[in-house]
């Protein structure tokens, strides 16, 4: 079990309010629809991702959140709801000796907080109670966990720290070990990168350090919104921050994204060659983000503009054609890995195609059959290589120093790969 420890004071900061989006407030009708009529997984399988890391006991949490979500105002209470209820239930248990309860109901309400600050977008006493909650619940959760689990700041320049937990594998006992930065997507938060039970990085001695990026979460919410610079800063102060523990070797060290986190992480890659492997799952790699930003649910760019501190929708479209991986990829030598689906309706799979050509170094691309942009819940995914479990062996034999192919593996709806080498 982890030290108690004393969590720190943030500084919230608000300058703007929240975002103008001309789809998002004119369409909010028919995105209330949507949801009525799919539920709260009408853009992606958010609750199946949230509780994945929760272990089988959150399910009835999520089966009662998918009952009650009929429209976008929904979400926040009910996963308050249930956040409350979790943290009631793990201060009971602590109360009564029952530690691994407490500890797991920690876990749980941490990630129901966090969800349920999802749909807010601006700098509001509503949206900072929800986080010190968060916070909170994970602390306690760090203090009683099966691992080490401390809470960390990475120092990225100009004074800022980004908010990050570094996780050491299950039994550690001393000596150098490999890790892994992780980065979630742009609805997603650093809480959600460690499982409950079984992690798969952890399981396989990898420690991590599982961070909110520029602009992610919590970090507006203290001033660190999202740029190319600020990622570009964020590269080398995780790096920085990684090699200056004892328990790291600073020889053994990857990053892996999901989702926008595959763009981040590929800026990483591209600024900091102290990586020595790459691993993204689900890409949002579209130069300027035409598909996600101007054809999918206007909550993305909502999100995204609150991300980035703007407000102004037109000063986000001039904004958001900075948003690339051109003059990154490039300059990738270190083994890189992506996962994606064939039909990706956030970032379609020519952009991905595109990438991995102007990239030299050693690669691999995987692409599922008939897959959209959350991998999963297809015949391909379902008897094909298991996404999570193959991201995770990949890094940890690139981190061990083993070889592997350069190819493109097409992944069949029966299973079967069909691997093409690169030249």
């Amino acid at each position: 079990m982890s030290a108690a420890a004393t969590p720190r004071k943030l500084n919230y900061v608000v300058k703007h309010g929240a975002p103008h989006v001309r789809r998002f407030e004119e369409q909010r009708w028919l995105l209330d629809n949507v949801i009525r009529a799919n539920g709260i997984d009408w853009d992606q399988p958010r609750s199946i991702y949230l509780s994945s890391p929760c272990g089988p006991e959150a399910n009835a949490d999520f089966a009662a959140v998918r009952m009650r979500v009929q429209k976008l105002a929904d979400a926040t209470p009910a996963f308050e709801a249930v956040a409350k209820r979790r943290e009631g239930r793990a201060q009971t248990f602590e109360k009564d000796g029952a530690l691994v309860s407490a500890r797991d109901n920690y876990f749980m309400a941490s990630v129901h907080y966090g969800a349920a600050m999802w749909p807010i977008d601006e700098t509001n006493e509503q949206n900072i109670a929800l986080n010190q909650r968060k916070r909170e619940c994970y602390l306690n959760y760090a203090r009683l966990a099966d691992h080490r689990v401390e809470e960390a700041w990475v120092p990225i320049g100009n004074g800022k720290e980004l908010p990050a937990w570094f996780h050491l594998p299950y039994g550690y006992s001393g000596g150098k070990v490999p890790a892994v930065m992780i980065i979630p997507g742009m609805d997603s938060f650093k809480e959600t990168s460690v499982s409950l039970y079984g992690d798969r990085w952890l399981s396989r001695g990898i420690a991590v350090l599982a961070i909110d990026g520029p602009g992610q979460y919590e970090c507006p919410l203290i001033d660190i919104l999202f740029s190319m610079q600020a990622w570009e800063a964020t590269a080398k102060g995780t790096m920085d921050w990684l090699v200056a523990r004892p328990e790291i070797d600073a020889e053994r060290i990857g990053v892996s994204g999901t989702s926008f986190g595959t763009l981040f992480g590929t800026v990483c890659a591209g600024s900091e060659p102290r990586y020595k492997a790459a691993a993204i799952t689900a890409p949002c790699l579209e130069p300027g983000c035409h598909t996600i930003f101007q054809e999918a649910s206007p909550t993305f760019k909502q999100r995204f503009m609150f991300m980035s501190g703007i407000t102004n929708e037109a000063d986000f479209d001039e904004f958001r054609e900075s948003i690339t991986w051109r003059g990154y990829a490039e300059k990738i030598a270190m083994p890189f890995l992506c996962l994606s689906g064939e039909s990706d309706e956030l970032s379609p799979l020519h952009n991905v195609e595109e990438m991995f050509a102007a990239m030299r170094g050693p690669r691999q691309l995987v692409i599922y059959q008939d897959c959209r942009h959350a991998i999963g819940t297809v015949p391909s995914t379902n008897l094909g290589p298991f996404a999570t479990g193959l991201v995770a062996d990949w890094m940890a034999a690139r981190l061990a120093g083993k070889p592997f192919a350069s190819e493109r593996w097409f992944v069949e709806a029966s299973g079967r790969v069909d691997k093409t080498a690169y030249a």
